[in-house]
């Protein structure tokens, strides 16, 4: 399974955690955030992105599955919601702390659905020279958006262009007012943004806009990382970050270096808010300078 550097890093320094599961004493917190829908999130150490379940009468479908070494850990946690199997499995994109169970539940004959970029990279830039496993990979896959009419409620799949990645997608429930977005969110701390996997900080913005634009006060934002959101966590996420790239902007534009920004440090304001192990602020401005100096 097609594993990313960003993955391994999170779980060697952030939280030092082993790779075994039956190392860690990792488990998963439910919310529920309507009827036949709830949020996962692991508690005692890293467990991945945040994961969707919605239950019923069709089954479990699952957003996002975690990491590898935790696919019985989530079951377990599911198996706690709803007695029926897992039957589809919807990838936000290709990271492995989102999409690492995977091949475990592809080999259950789980369904696996994801944007078109994900297959796409999994096939083509596995993990090494080891090609990706055929039961992890999406067999379903779509370019711009896909419906799905399954346990009673409708779960509108659409794709955000040059976001988190290339391959982003958003998953939101019309007769629940709930929105998945992926790591298009992170909530109350600086996103990472994958540049080398397509994404893009425009792209990261407007893909936030566009989450914005389909939610009021009363919707409930499942993030990749962090609590449970609402539609002004949101707002203050992407007004930080549309100012914080413009903070670095202004300094490109007067001709200051990469380490001359650092040195001057644009997002001091920000450090003690949004800053964390993965994405510091020192992270978070080469992120922007590369962004608007990449060409």
């Amino acid at each position: 399974m097609r594993i990313r550097l960003v993955v391994l890093a999170v779980l060697a320094t952030l939280f030092a955690l082993p790779i075994l599961a039956q190392d860690a004493k990792i488990s998963y917190k439910s919310t529920r955030v309507a009827p036949g829908l709830f949020m996962l999130e692991g508690e005692g150490g890293f467990a991945g992105g945040n994961i969707g379940v919605s239950i019923g009468e069709d089954g479990v479908v699952l957003i996002d599955d975690g990491l590898p070494p935790l696919t019985d850990t989530l079951l377990a946690a599911v198996g706690e919601l709803a007695e029926g199997p897992v039957e589809f499995v919807i990838n936000t994109h290709v990271h492995g702390d989102h999409i690492g169970g995977n091949e475990a539940l592809g080999s259950r004959g789980v369904t696996i659905l994801a944007h078109d970029n994900v297959r796409h990279r999994l096939v083509t830039e596995p993990d090494g020279d080891v090609p990706t496993p055929r039961e992890a990979l999406p067999v379903l896959t779509f370019a711009d958006s896909v419906t799905f009419h399954l346990n009673g409620r409708r779960a509108f799949v659409f794709h955000v262009a040059r976001a988190h990645t290339d391959g982003d997608a958003v998953i939101h429930f019309l007769d629940d007012n709930v929105i998945h977005t992926g790591d298009v969110m992170f909530n109350g701390m600086f996103p990472f943004i994958d540049l080398d996997g397509g994404g893009s900080v425009d792209g990261y913005i407007a893909a936030q806009e566009r989450i914005l634009a389909l939610a009021n006060t009363q919707t409930k934002i499942i993030p990749g990382h962090g609590p449970l959101a609402t539609k002004q966590d949101l707002r203050t996420a992407v007004d930080m970050l549309r100012d914080a790239r413009d903070r670095v902007r202004k300094l490109v534009d007067a001709g200051q270096s990469e380490e001359e920004i650092l040195t001057a440090n644009p997002l001091a304001d920000y450090h003690d808010d949004w800053n964390w192990g993965f994405i510091t602020t020192e992270r978070m401005t080469r992120t922007l300078y590369r962004a608007l100096t990449d060409r």
